[in-house]
């Protein structure tokens, strides 16, 4: 199953809803370009939900991780929330747990903004 995504403005942050699976090719392209969409737009709080994502690979990791360096280098902020058990697990494998702000429920996450 490919990326599907959904973006929403809740407040201040442009929150994206990603559901299916961020791999090389098409699905870790689709999580960069809607995040350049977003920020583009003038978005500095972005909040990626991670609910319905299945899988990451490590292309689908860099692309978080360009995702994040592309939107703090233009002075924003973007959060993670809803990890599944094994995408938490990876965060932790690859250290990634201390780049990124990790959130458990979506509220929580727009009041740290």
């Amino acid at each position: 199953m490919s990326l599907k995504v959904n973006v929403r403005q809740v407040g201040q942050v442009a929150v994206i809803d990603l559901s299916g699976k961020i791999t090389l090719g098409e699905g870790s392209g689709t999580l960069r370009d809607t995040v350049a969409e977003v920020s583009a737009k003038g978005n500095k709080n972005i909040l990626l939900n991670m609910a319905d994502v299945s899988y990451i690979d490590s292309a689908g990791l860099g692309e978080m991780v360009g995702s994040y360096t592309s939107v703090t280098t233009k002075g924003g902020q973007l959060k993670l929330v809803n990890l599944q058990t094994k995408l938490k697990d990876l965060m932790q494998i690859t250290k990634l747990h201390t780049v990124f702000h990790v959130f458990e429920a979506e509220d929580e996450a727009i009041a740290s903004f």
